[in-house]
């Protein structure tokens, strides 16, 4: 597990370590320098490099940087103090550059000679290497503050950055590392990405002498007479990733039986009331509900008073764990969200930043300046699990943050929330953490889809790829 800090955390812990510890400032520069240096070294076999310094702290890391360079064989390097202005240094061709002009403190417009410095860099063909975070970019949003460094590699200084994934930081970072230079970091209150590690505990050798009753059911509830296919890949993705679950139901509109009846035969297809192909509420025909571990709605379902009315029973009366996606989101926008303060089941909600922005009646590009923010903001008043989707992902509790960096843009077509739902259903089915549960579920979504861009590219990856990648990304942990 890896923590992610924002700048004020970063700030603090340099603070601490300088004043309480008694580790010079100047130290840490050399530290900082030495470790960007040597991944330069390890990772490039010589050639011309400019480092661009800076003013700040970032700036003196550069000149160590140079310092070091300039000592190993095959590397011959310049500098170039960009706050002078005096940018003739770009005429030459350089192999590496080096950006030390800005770090984590940025928080304003870069422009005049900085502005013209960072254009300079991105246009020179070089392979750009960031100390600590690139220049221009947020620390703590990923937004672009004018211009950006494009990055092939930051070296982010003792600990990861918010501004390393969230916004545009997956696009500007390029390869991101994590260099250990004696910071001290305490607390627990930063965000935190898994690893395969992590999820490797969820899938662990499994016992002989069980049967599919010890390992329970799963209920997906979703489809209508205009979306028929949401609902089949959040189960097939149970039954495909084979995560423990010993029985994967899926329950239609009645009247639509035929369509799903035998699309699957591990799944057992059910049914509740509908009218014209869509899902009407009836208590009665909710109580088949109840003695599910897991329940998942809201798939391809449509929104209506009547999905509300459903969500609303299985809140009062359901004990399980209850994951609400698409539809059941938007109904409870359209009729309602503060039923979720009225509930004894567990709850997972899973909006993409459009269904988000529904639900808390908020500006979309608000959300994504601040995701974190407006996630814990929401989580904590409903006291739900909010697993927030987008590029990278938010999953909280409203009070601990993890951050989900895996997976691709070939994960955004139609049906990828659905397989994700499924993968959900299947491991808070066997998981007493929901919110480290959920955390798992996403970095197991986007590792396959990641494995299967391998396979073939973000263009023709579909959900059903994904589905199909699920037993190679489990057998990697």
């Amino acid at each position: 597990m890896e923590r992610i800090l924002s700048s004020e955390q970063m700030r603090s812990a340099d603070k601490f370590t300088i004043e309480k510890l008694g580790i010079g400032e100047q130290t840490l520069i050399e530290r900082a320098g030495n470790v960007v240096a040597t991944e330069i070294i390890n990772r490039l076999r010589g050639g011309r490099v400019l480092v661009c310094i800076g003013k700040g702290k970032n700036g003196e890391d550069g000149k160590v940087i140079a310092s070091i360079l300039s000592k190993v064989h095959g590397f011959t390097v310049a500098t170039l103090n960009v706050y002078n202005g005096i940018f003739k240094m770009f005429d030459k061709k350089f192999d590496i550059i080096v950006d030390c002009i800005f770090g984590t403190g940025l928080n304003r417009e870069v422009e005049g000679k900085y502005r013209e410095a960072i254009e300079k860099i991105n246009g020179s063909g070089a392979y750009v290497v960031s100390c600590d975070i690139p220049s221009g970019l947020n620390s703590d949003t990923g937004e672009i503050m004018g211009v950006c460094v494009k990055a092939d590699l930051t070296v982010a200084i003792q600990e990861l950055k918010l501004g390393h994934f969230l916004g545009e930081g997956k696009d500007c970072c390029g390869t991101v590392v994590a260099k250990d230079i004696g910071i001290s970091i305490w607390g627990d209150d930063y965000a935190k990405r898994l690893n395969k590690e992590d999820c490797a505990k969820y899938f662990p050798e499994r016992k002989n002498n069980v049967n599919k009753g010890n390992f329970g059911k799963v209920a997906v509830v979703g489809g209508s007479k205009n979306y028929v296919g949401s609902a089949l890949l959040s189960a097939n993705a149970l039954v495909a990733l084979k995560m423990g679950t010993g029985y994967s139901y899926l329950f239609v509109p009645e009247s639509l039986f035929p369509v799903y009846a035998g699309k699957n035969p591990e799944i057992i297809v059910n049914t509740l009331p509908d009218k014209d192909g869509n899902f009407v509420f009836d208590e009665e025909s909710m109580k088949k509900l109840l003695p599910f571990n897991t329940v998942c709605i809201g798939m391809g379902i449509g929104k209506s008073e009547q999905v509300y009315k459903m969500i609303a029973y299985l809140l009062e009366n359901f004990t399980g764990k209850l994951v609400i996606d698409a539809d059941g989101l938007n109904s409870l926008s359209e009729y309602g969200v503060d039923i979720l303060l009225n509930k004894k089941c567990q709850i997972v909600l899973t909006p993409h930043i459009g269904e988000f922005s529904r639900l808390i009646k908020t500006d979309k590009v608000k959300i994504i300046k601040n995701p974190i923010e407006f996630a814990k903001d929401f989580a904590e008043k409903y006291k739900i699990v909010l697993l927030l989707k987008s590029a990278v992902s938010v999953i909280t509790d409203g009070d601990n943050v993890y951050i989900n960096t895996n997976g691709n843009s070939g994960l955004s077509k139609a049906g990828s929330g659905d397989v994700l739902d499924g993968i959900l259903g299947g491991i808070l089915n066997r998981s007493s953490d929901v919110l480290e549960g959920t955390a798992v579920s996403s970095f197991i979504f986007g590792l396959s889809g990641d494995i299967a861009k391998k396979e073939q590219n973000e263009y023709t990856i579909t959900a059903s790829d994904v589905i199909g990648a699920l037993p190679k990304t489990i057998n990697s942990l």
